[in-house]
């Protein structure tokens, strides 16, 4: 009998399970687990990979009852130890964690309270009045709470927290920026996710047992990753073996760099550098269509060089060595260029940073995509400012405007983008994108009421922190930027600061309800940045009680008062240049805020201006 029963102790089971049932559990991790590690790229891609599938099924006007015929999608499996009473995680922690952070992004974004209530339970239980969160692990219970709370994280970014923390409030910034479908969809995308994905359990009621899968499954042999494969197959083709040898030194020492710059570079250096010189289609968006050129490239790029062997000149020794020494090294080297730009301000190539900090990964192949390998370095280092600003223009309208810059969003456009400027001159650019900002609709001044609202409070931050850094460099005639600075955050860095504290009594004559001065009191007009201890000691006062402490900071905010007029003839000069309409301001109350509100306005359109494209450009 006792046998038996640790025979049946022993049982291993395998069962697929929708999200809603997989997440509706509690799970913990065993005390020697590792942390969660997931960096922006896997956030990103997972995201793209469950928007990118959905999109593919949804159609507008769809009843809620057709998403149950939507396709399923599979994200994979989890390993599971059922031991001493609880459910031990195994493997699959990282998607579990970046699930449950996802739901907590949808549930703010919900309007349906029935939805948002169903997601609560699969993100915590309540018992007597405690909250439990599903991913039931001690470390993380606070930052759990701040999330759910949607409270402030700038206390998790600490160098003092651990690593699992830093990640959670790192990756959740990341889907906030990269989440972005339209509201409309939202409730088909959150009944898709929960009723249409699935992943495979495998339940284990050994720790031993659990452990023996997981090493079978990640470590019998060491899988060959897209690239390895690629090389694999260019290195088979050469008949000639001195030629061999040459290009597979080629490849080992960029794809060595590559990899030193960050995990998974390699493949995405390669992802950019085909796309832009020879993704000539893409999937038509209608439902059920085909993945083409650009879909089958960054999903499966090495099948899709050997499909299209003959169209890269891959037939004969020389044609082989061009692609991998001549034009595999030049892409690769000009990517790694432009992520390094992407990681810190690089003079020449700020707007590549100013992407990254908004999250638009698409810039990559765009960029790429004009660059010819005949290019000198001045013609080279000319594309990448012209695509590059005209890119940042594009990202900033959109956003000023409440619209998308998503993957999911953008790709598209992106692709025509890439097409169209593949392997143009700078003048032929200037002339192609000024054309594409002039007939865009989009533009500062026909959105007058830009405000910060729940999705978009990190891109608004950015947005303060380029006005701020523009107007000091323009008074200053500073060459150095603080826009990094600006846009530091946690106990040095910076805040957002609402010029009127939330105290809708004090503005009853210029509103009737408060939902009116709260919508009015985040219009960008009415805000600045202010670094964090101050703004903490100042948040609650009233206009006048605030305005000497505005005066000792940056010239944003130091432009409300009247000091700023007498003692900065930098910024005087630049008032005068820019005709910008700057004011100190005694009070401010509606009236003020709507003239604050223009002149942010009109800033916008001066940083974001399309003659930006001239600038130290003299079309070649």
């Amino acid at each position: 009998m006792k046998e038996q029963q640790n025979n049946e102790n022993r049982e291993i089971s395998g069962e697929a399970k929708k999200i809603s049932e997989l997440l509706h559990r509690k799970y913990t991790l065993d005390y020697y687990q590792r942390g969660y590690r997931w960096q922006t790229n896997q956030v990103t891609d997972l995201i793209d990979d469950l928007t990118n599938k959905f999109s593919d099924n949804y159609q507008s006007g769809d009843a809620r009852s057709q998403v149950e015929n939507y396709t399923h999608y599979f994200l994979g499996s989890i390993i599971i130890s059922r031991t001493r009473g609880k459910r031990f995680i195994v493997d699959g922690q990282q998607r579990l964690t970046t699930l449950t952070l996802l739901l907590i992004k949808l549930r703010q974004m919900l309007e349906d309270e029935n939805q948002r209530g169903q997601l609560a339970t699969l993100i915590f239980s309540e018992i007597y009045g405690q909250r439990s969160f599903n991913l039931d692990i001690d470390e993380r219970e606070s930052i759990m709470n701040a999330l759910y709370s949607e409270e402030s994280l700038d206390r998790f970014v600490s160098i003092d927290q651990s690593e699992s923390i830093r990640n959670i409030a790192a990756r959740y910034n990341d889907i906030e920026n990269h989440f972005e479908l339209e509201i409309e969809q939202l409730p088909y995308f959150v009944d898709w996710l929960l009723q249409n994905v699935y992943m495979v359990q495998i339940t284990a009621y050994d720790d031993g047992d659990a452990y023996t899968i997981f090493e079978t499954m990640n470590d019998r042999g060491l899988s060959l990753t897209p690239a390895e494969m690629l090389k694999g197959y260019l290195l088979s083709k050469f008949d000639d073996t001195i030629q061999r040898n040459s290009a597979n030194n080629a490849w080992k020492n960029r794809v060595q760099i590559l990899k030193d710059i960050g995990k998974d570079e390699d493949a995405n250096a390669i992802k950019a550098w085909l796309r832009s010189k020879y993704a000539e289609e893409i999937r038509e968006r209608t439902k059920g269509a085909s993945p083409r050129d650009f879909e089958l490239i960054g999903t499966q790029f090495h099948r899709w060089v050997r499909t299209n062997e003959e169209r890269l000149g891959l037939n004969s020794d020389n044609g082989l060595g061009h692609f991998v020494e001549k034009d595999f090294v030049f892409y690769t080297c000009n990517y790694e260029k432009l992520v390094r730009a992407s990681k810190e301000l690089i003079t020449g190539l700020e707007c590549v940073y100013y992407n990254a900090q908004n999250g638009f990964a698409l810039q990559y192949p765009v960029l790429l995509s004009p660059l010819l390998i005949t290019d000198s370095d001045e013609q080279i280092s000319k594309k990448l400012k012209i695509v590059s600003r005209f890119l940042d223009i594009l990202i900033h309208r959109r956003i000023w405007n409440f619209r998308a810059i998503s993957h999911s969003t953008m790709f598209y456009a992106m692709f025509l983008l890439m097409r169209e400027i593949r392997g143009k001159s700078s003048a032929e650019l200037i002339e192609i994108l000024q054309m594409r900002l002039t007939e865009d609709s989009e533009s500062f001044s026909n959105e007058n009421r830009f405000r910060m609202h729940g999705t978009n409070r990190k891109k608004v931050h950015q947005i303060l922190a380029r006005i701020t850094d523009f107007i000091e460099i323009k008074s200053e005639n500073a060459n150095a930027s603080n826009y990094a600075s600006y846009c530091q955050q946690g106990t040095s860095g910076y805040e957002i600061e609402h010029i009127w504290a939330d105290h809708p009594e004090r503005h009853q004559n210029d509103f009737n309800h408060e939902h009116d001065f709260q919508e009015y009191r985040n219009f960008i007009g009415g805000l600045l940045l202010l670094p964090k201890l101050v703004n903490a000691s100042i948040n609650d006062k009233p206009y006048c009680d605030k305005l000497m402490t505005y005066a000792g900071q940056n010239l944003l905010a130091k432009s409300l008062h009247e000091s700023a007029y007498e003692h900065n003839p930098g910024f005087r000069q630049f008032r005068e240049s820019s005709e910008l309409p700057f004011h100190a301001y005694s009070e401010f109350n509606k009236e003020e805020l709507d003239m604050r509100q223009k002149l942010y306005q009109l800033l916008a359109e001066q940083i974001w201006n399309p003659d930006r494209l001239l600038e130290d450009n003299s079309a070649s």
